[in-house]
């Protein structure tokens, strides 16, 4: 079988509008060209078997226990499945097209437009986007720790790095639980999460960061554009009391386990995995649950998704295969296998839609 890209229903190709491109959507537009031409050649086989996926942490475990199953029970060869990290994921995802690059993505929060952007400008102009669940974002310590009722405020407060003062904003200066709220413990603040490039931390940041920031109209004064402010409210002190522990929970948890003033930011799914070992704490008065993130009772929660290139499907063996297995009943339906590895299911319609969805293919 021979490579030779014919992009399908090419939206924003390099080439609609060349007099418009820039330099470097004209250098991508050529290597795309000269990869599809090169590719074509006789003698130039298919350079790869197997399904590359790449992403988040989080959707990691799913994805890599349906990738298993696909290669016991299909005739194709087990996908090879990477945690990068949603932000790395989406960055090699988007850097070309062809065996050289990645087939899918996994992602803890929504592709970014900048990233639709630059998979734009490397030839990726076509992809299909999965929800295959839910999970939520919890506070956590070890089990032998204080118990915290949190806010979304006192998160704020303890992790901004800027925060009211004298009706100013001001470097963060709370070192102590106690000193935002005298009900949290007598503890100092050290909390341990993931990095930029994680959409967990994105995703705390949208919905806690943003959220807690709310309360306070000072950071309205201050940064009257609401872009700007969005920035400012989500950025994190770089004093210490956060401390970014990879991309690797495993990490963050043995951290908690050797500091029991610590804790952390991560999945609610791998707290199950983890539940001898770390607890949740509440926040906004809401202890994180199965029923609490699907009914949305529970506020810190997001969708996982599953991102494929479209353009590799007819080129890579099994893409639309796995695609149609990862949305099926058995997977990640209310009673499939990664819903018992602790995947919380998305509602009935919902999942039906998105196998449609992959039977579109």
């Amino acid at each position: 079988m021979m490579w030779c890209f014919r992009p399908r229903k090419c939206k924003n190709c390099w080439a609609s509008d060349l007099t418009q491109a820039s330099r470097s959507r004209m250098h991508a537009g050529m290597r795309y060209l000269i990869l599809s031409l090169l590719l074509c050649l006789p003698g130039v086989s298919q350079a790869r078997e197997q399904i590359r996926i790449v992403g988040s942490s989080t959707v990691f475990p799913f994805v890599a226990a349906a990738a298993e199953q696909f290669g016991r029970s299909s005739g194709f060869r087990t996908p090879i499945v990477e945690a990068t990290g949603t932000g790395g994921g989406l960055k090699m995802f988007c850097d070309g097209v062809g065996p050289a690059y990645a087939d899918m993505a996994n992602a803890s929060r929504p592709i970014k437009p900048s990233e639709v952007e630059n998979c734009n400008a490397h030839g990726v102009h076509e992809m299909t986007e999965l929800t295959i669940g839910y999970d939520g974002i919890v506070m956590a310590n070890a089990r032998e720790s204080a118990s915290f009722a949190l806010s979304k405020r006192a998160l704020f407060l303890a992790l901004a790095r800027e925060v009211p003062r004298d009706g100013k904003l001001v470097n963060n200066f709370y070192k102590n639980w106690r000193d935002i709220d005298p009900e949290l413990p007598d503890s100092p603040i050290s909390i341990y999460g993931p990095p930029p490039t994680s959409g967990t931390r994105d995703a705390f940041a949208e919905l806690v960061m943003e959220a807690g920031c709310e309360a306070f109209p000072e950071f309205t004064k201050a940064y009257p554009d609401g872009e700007l402010r969005k920035k400012q409210c989500m950025a994190v002190r770089e004093d210490g009391a956060f401390v970014e522990a990879g991309e690797d929970d495993n990490l963050i948890v043995q951290k908690l386990v050797n500091n029991r003033e610590a804790l952390g930011v991560f999945g609610y799914s791998f707290l199950e995995q983890n539940a001898a070992l770390v607890k949740a704490n509440s926040i906004d008065g809401v202890m994180p649950s199965v029923e609490g993130i699907i009914s949305g009772k529970y506020r810190v929660a997001r969708s996982l998704f599953v991102y494929i290139k479209d353009q590799q499907i007819d080129h890579i063996p099994g893409i639309r295969e796995f695609a149609r297995l990862l949305v099926s009943d058995a997977t990640t339906g209310p009673e499939g296998y990664l819903v018992m590895k602790g995947l919380l299911p998305l509602p009935p319609a919902q999942h039906e839609a998105m196998k449609k969805r992959v039977s579109d293919l």
